[in-house]
This record gives C-alpha cells, structure tokens and sequence, in this order.
C-alpha cells in the first residue's frame, strides 16, 4: 500500500460514488451490458442469435471472472478481446456472437460516453445542492450590509446576501451548461472500423434499414436518446472537450467563491467552518487557516488547466482515428470529474458551515461609511440653502483630512466632526449621525436579492427537489 503513488484524488478528495463511475468494474459490467444490447438488437433484426444466447449472457453480465481477463490479456495483449474471451468462457453457448460485427471501440468508447454521462448526472445533483445550501445563507444575510468592494477597495455598501447571489448567479450557469451538456450527448452506437457499419451491413444482406436499427436499438436499450449520425471509428473527441470545459467552468466559480471566502476570513467578517481540534499551523497555534477553500481553488486550478488536455486530442486526432487519445483519456476525463467532484463536496461543506461576524462587518462598514455618505450630506445641506460646487470643494478637502488622520496617524476616521465643524453646513453632528444608517446606502440589494432567488432560483429547485438532501462528507 505505501510503496507506490495513489492518486490523492481517490485517497483524499473525490466521493466513493465518483470514484466507482470510473473503476475497471463500472467499466467492464457497462462492456458485458453493450455487448447484451448489441445481441438483442441483432437477434430483433433476424441475424441467428437464440434468446438462449441471450438468456446465459445476461445469467453472467455481474460475475466477471478477472482472473480469465487478465491472464488472457498477457497472451493476446487487447483489453477487449481479452474481455471477450473471459466473458466466452462463462457463456459457452454465446460464445460464438459476443461482440458480433462490433470494434473495440463499440464497447470502449460508448462506455466512455455512459460514464461521462452519469458522472455529469452526479455532478448535476451536487451543484443543485450547492445551489440550494447558497440560497439559504442568502436569504438569511440578504438585509446584513457590509462594505463592498473594487479593485478590492472600499466602494459603495452591498449586503451578504447580495454578495452571495453573485456566487450563486455564476453555479446556475454552471448548471445550464451541464443540463445542456447532458441533454445533446449520444452515444457512438455501433459504427464499425471507419464509422461506415460495412460489417452490419454485410451481417444483414445489404439491408440499410436494418443497420440503422441497430443503432436506434442499442440508444434505446442503453437510456440515450440515439447516437451520433456519423463518426469515424470513434465518436468526436470535441465530445470529451465540450464535457471537460463544462467541468472548468465549474471550477472557475468555485475558485472565485474559495477566494472571496479567504479574503473574508483576512477580514475576519466571514469563517470556514473550523473543526474543534483542527490545527491550524504547526508553528502558529493561534491561526485558523482557510483550508478547505484553499484546497478548492487548489483543485479548481487542476481542471481548468486539465481542460486543455481533450482540447489537444480532438484537435490533433487523424482521419478516421489514431490512438494517441487512449492514454490522454484515461488521465484527464475521470481526474477531471474526481477533481471536481472533490470541489463540490467542499463547496458544500463551506457553504453548510460559514460563519459570518455581523458586528465585525458592523465595524469595517461605519468606519468608511462617513466618505460614503459625503453624497447624501452634500445634498441634505444644497437644500438647506448651501451652495452645491462650494460645499463639494469643501467635502473633497474635508474628506483628505480625514483620510490622512486615518492613513497617517492610525487615528478613527472624523470625518462628521469635520463637517460639523464647518459652518458651511450648517448640520450638527447629531444630525450628521442620524445619516450614517448604513441600510440606506445598500440600494436595492434585499430586493435584488429576493426576487433573484424567486426568479432564478427557485425553479431550479423545484425541478430538482428529487435530487436535494446530500451531505458533504470531508476525509481530510
């Protein structure tokens, strides 16, 4: 177990339910179901093959007998001949129609197609999930204001809520592309050595019908909706890219969620969860490091940077096909899904446990506030019978002041006892005070955030309620 390289991916951040998508046994069952779906097909069609024939594959499609696999593979060198054999070996009855008429790549790559498929169907659930958990804590802080900011700077005053509708905004895009992702792909179906299906043709006489069937069958047998019209031996490696840009799009969100959330936790406004006996620096006793939304952006730049990978393939495949694919794929498209599966988990567990610091956030916002409300006291003293370019002049002159008093001598910001002090106004700082209630400066930001989560939200969980319920767990 310790004396050669386990991927992280499955010792430490995808699920169990992810990593068996992707395992040899997932693999071979869905080969042993393509090969029962191709039979029916051709038996349904009037080729020679006996419900008997069927009857024992389908007796033997879960017990796959490995060993059989494996030494026959030393021997013949060919993962699905060796398959084919050990699978002939069980069924001595069917032995002789086992992948009858079919490629390698009947059964490599329409299951590469399933499992892609049920890997975004899984990827789909924990989004919603997400989704759902984000919409809560927005609706909860959807009337907290807290300072906003550009570049990062302080700006204008928003809300939590609001600031997480923006996080949210950008998952249900997410969601878009997967549920459109999911809803255009098909399998390769049964094409043969360059996509012609010259060997169906030939297996049923010239029958073109026929061989058309035997696509629409296996589709059908298979849960698709049908299979890709034309094709070389293999499906479009542009396939693999469309699914694998839909999974850095993902990360991408949850790297800009990871980063804002470790910004936050600087600012001490907003916290990760925190375990009780977590440790956060081996030196430091004290600290309370962001590390679950590090390791998100960790993993989010992973599969942002993996998307180039089916990128390179589908661009460079020759003609009909070459098999500089087959190594490219076995890496990138399941680490991708781990990756983000991993993600998603974590994203959920942040999300689920946030710890938000109102009178922090209170403290941040009333210290810029003053600057922010500069507008508003301008106005309320124009109509007081001030005079409106003479009492800017004096605001941007005031407002430098007690910038420099903050800046230069760590002092709090005095910015209304400036303005009080200066006739021009002619406001106390009584009145002053009264204009520094922050909920006036946050616009429209409970509203927007109300009807974004009636509007956007909503329905998509309402569509989704079947998928609802799930709970991250974090191995490490």
């Amino acid at each position: 177990m310790y004396d050669r390289y386990q991927s992280p991916l499955s010792e430490r951040y995808a699920s169990k339910e992810m990593q068996y998508i992707f395992s040899p046994d997932k693999k071979f069952r869905t080969w042993r179901r393509l090969w029962i779906a191709l039979a029916e097909a051709e038996h349904e069609l009037g080729l020679p093959i006996t419900e008997e024939q069927i009857e024992e594959l389908k007796a033997h499609k879960d017990d796959i007998n490995y060993e059989v696999a494996k030494q026959r593979e030393k021997e013949v060198r060919h993962d699905v001949m060796s398959h084919v054999y050990a699978y002939g070996v069980q069924c001595p009855k069917a032995k002789g129609i086992i992948h009858l008429g079919a490629t390698s790549c009947y059964v490599g790559d329409n299951t590469d197609i399933i499992l892609m498929t049920e890997a975004l169907k899984l990827v789909r659930k924990k989004l919603v999930n997400v989704i759902a958990e984000l919409a809560k804590f927005a609706d909860q802080y959807k009337a907290q204001p807290t300072l906003a900011f550009t570049h990062f700077q302080p700006a204008q005053p928003t809300t939590v809520g609001k600031r997480a509708t923006l996080w949210l905004q950008d998952l249900t895009m997410d969601l878009q592309d997967v549920e459109y992702v999911l809803s255009t792909i098909k399998l390769l179906g049964s094409k043969g050595t360059t996509g012609t299906q010259a060997s169906f043709l030939e297996l049923f006489d010239g029958d073109h019908e026929k061989v058309k069937l035997v696509d629409k069958k296996i589709a059908e047998k298979m849960g698709f909706s049908g299979c890709y019209p034309v094709s070389g031996q293999t499906y479009s490696r542009k396939v693999d890219s469309r699914v694998v840009n839909v999974l850095a799009g993902i990360a991408q969100s949850a790297h800009k969620f990871s980063n804002d959330i470790r910004l936050l936790q600087h600012l001490k406004e907003v916290e990760e969860p925190f375990e009780k006996s977590q440790i956060g620096s081996s030196a430091m006793a004290y600290k309370r490091n962001p590390m679950r939304s590090e390791r998100m952006a960790s993993l989010a730049d992973y599969v942002m940077a993996d998307a180039m990978n089916p990128m390179l393939v589908a661009s460079t495949q020759w003609f009909e096909r070459t098999l500089d694919d087959s190594a490219n794929k076995r890496l990138s498209i399941p680490e991708g899904f781990l990756a983000v599966d991993g993600i998603l988990d974590l994203y959920l567990n942040v999300v689920d446990g946030l710890v938000v610091y109102p009178k922090v956030i209170e403290k941040r916002l009333m210290s810029e506030l003053p600057f922010m409300a500069t507008e508003n006291i301008m106005m309320d003293a124009v109509k007081a019978g001030g005079d409106r370019q003479e009492l800017h002049e004096r605001i941007r002159e005031l407002s430098m002041e007690a910038g420099r008093n903050v800046k230069v001598y760590g002092k709090e910001n005095n910015l209304l006892e400036l303005i009080a002090a200066d006739p021009a106004f002619n406001m106390s700082l009584e009145e002053l005070k009264k204009t520094m209630d922050p909920s006036r400066y946050v616009g429209r930001s409970k509203e927007q955030v109300e009807e974004f989560l009636r509007e956007a939200v909503q329905p998509i969980l309402e569509e989704n309620k079947e998928l609802l319920g799930v709970k991250a767990e974090i191995n490490v």
